[in-house]
């Protein structure tokens, strides 16, 4: 399952979803996890209503089952909801190596509901109906 970070410093969930310099994106399982990619958002990026700021870092995380942000705006929240993307705010900022031995851990383990539903996204049937037989 893929898992994307809101970051300003690329060490630690720091940064405001609509705000982000990166968006780095890590692959995770309950027997380990890596680096996939960072994508880099360079304009200017301050709170300004601008809502098209939004679609480059909604494309970025597009395949992830969960975001983790230091904050979030409502409209923000509601699109990476409404993309099965579970967001997670964090209180204060927190080093993204430790969140990921963290959730590796609860993988390991019986993880919460939200989590199975996340770890869903990644399983998701396409349905071919072709190679269904119709009986009368």
């Amino acid at each position: 399952m893929k898992i994307a970070f809101a970051t300003q410093d690329k060490e630690r969930v720091d940064a405001h979803f609509g705000w982000a310099k990166s968006i780095d994106v890590y692959e995770i399982s309950a027997t380990g996890h890596h680096f996939v990619e960072s994508f880099e958002f360079g304009d200017k990026l301050e709170e300004d209503g601008d809502e098209d700021k939004l679609a480059p870092k909604l494309e970025a995380i597009k395949d992830c089952a969960i975001l983790y942000v230091a904050a979030i705006g409502g409209s923000g929240a509601a699109r990476v909801v409404a993309m099965k993307i579970h967001p997670i705010k964090v209180p204060q900022p927190e080093n993204i190596a430790e969140i990921l031995d963290k959730l590796q851990a609860v993988l390991q383990g019986t993880p919460p509901p939200w989590l199975r539903k996340a770890m869903a996204k990644d399983s998701e049937r396409a349905f071919d109906f072709e190679d269904d037989e119709v009986t009368p």
